[in-house]
């Protein structure tokens, strides 16, 4: 894709084809003290675990969508040479923050000692499945490519993508992708969405979920061999709407066996009146599309009176998105 500058506005997924080598130490140069950076989460619309690989990680085939759900970062040019993490969420201010990993992995690999305060207005549930983190460390990458002038090329932001974690690759390019290995494999499909699946209800049980125990419990008979995201992501790039059958995720059964409150959650999403409810990623939480507004927002009131945590989002493509310089 061609970077471009209008308005003092970039194309928040738009980065350099330059094929830039990092074997030297590169001269950062910064045209502004503060630039600002959206970053959005994601569903999974099919899920298939196919097994373990021999570096512990699992084989896995997905077809990832981001929503309109997002984070915003502030990153503020610092003379002190360090990293400074702050966040809404008080837990997350700390250099374990892979918006914090992010900057020092770009820093380390060029060997730059810029000092930048990340600020981090937390939006997006974390733990929840909708790789919040993940995200945010990708257009921490994204940000600092294009703010800093570094004319990284796509293997180099890829690389230190998968370092960071398996679905930060796929928020280098957002919309509609399937994502392959253990998720660094990223290819897009065509921006087409289901009018039946305009509006999205998001329902974030109140509790938290270790994606590491949910893979490590998975039996191998919650296998599968790629089939389901496969085939939704045929049926989505030729335009047309997938088999209900094929948005599938192959983590659900074992998440709902092992939490009932994401079971008990998940009826009271269909008693509410949503067709369809499914699983994002390892969860805990649970989406289900509407066509209509009217009834997704009638769903929202019944679920926001028995307490739930609810969001109404949609899906959108990360040409949206936007990063600011002042």
């Amino acid at each position: 894709m061609e970077s471009t500058k209008k308005g003092g506005k970039l194309d928040k997924y738009t980065f350099s084809m330059h094929n830039a080598r990092m074997s030297y130490a590169q001269q950062v140069h910064i045209s502004s003290k503060v630039c600002f950076v959206q970053a959005y989460a994601k569903i999974n619309l099919a899920l298939d675990v196919l097994g373990r690989r021999t570096d512990g990680y699992h084989e896995l085939a997905t077809v990832m969508q981001t929503i309109d759900l997002h984070d915003t970062i502030c990153l503020t040019a610092t003379d002190d040479n360090r990293v400074h993490m702050i966040c809404t969420t008080p837990e997350l201010s700390n250099d374990e923050n892979l918006a914090a990993r992010a900057a020092y992995l770009v820093r380390e690999r060029l060997a730059c000692t810029q000092g930048v305060r990340i600020e981090l207005y937390k939006r997006i549930p974390t733990t929840a499945g909708l790789g919040g983190g993940s995200s945010d460390a990708a257009a921490v990458l994204l940000a600092l490519d294009q703010w800093w002038q570094l004319q990284l090329s796509p293997s180099d932001l890829l690389n230190m993508a998968a370092s960071l974690g398996s679905d930060v690759p796929f928020f280098l390019i957002g919309g509609l992708a399937l994502c392959e290995g253990r998720g660094e494999r990223v290819t897009p499909l065509a921006c087409y969405w289901p009018s039946s699946m305009r509006w999205l209800r998001l329902l974030k049980p109140a509790i938290s979920v270790s994606t590491k125990a949910v893979f490590r419990n998975l039996p191998a008979s919650d296998y599968t061999d790629g089939t389901h995201s496969r085939a939704a992501s045929t049926a989505l790039n030729a335009s047309q709407i997938p088999d209900v059958n094929h948005l599938h995720n192959g983590l659900e059964r074992g998440v709902l066996e092992r939490y009932p409150e994401i079971a008990a959650a998940r009826e009271d999403l269909l008693k509410a009146g949503a067709r369809f409810v499914r699983l994002s990623g390892s969860g805990p939480t649970l989406f289900a599309p509407f066509a209509e507004l009217a009834r997704a927002f009638q769903v929202q009131q019944q679920l926001q009176a028995q307490g739930y945590e609810v969001y109404l989002s949609r899906a959108i493509n990360p040409n949206a998105g936007s990063v600011c310089f002042f």
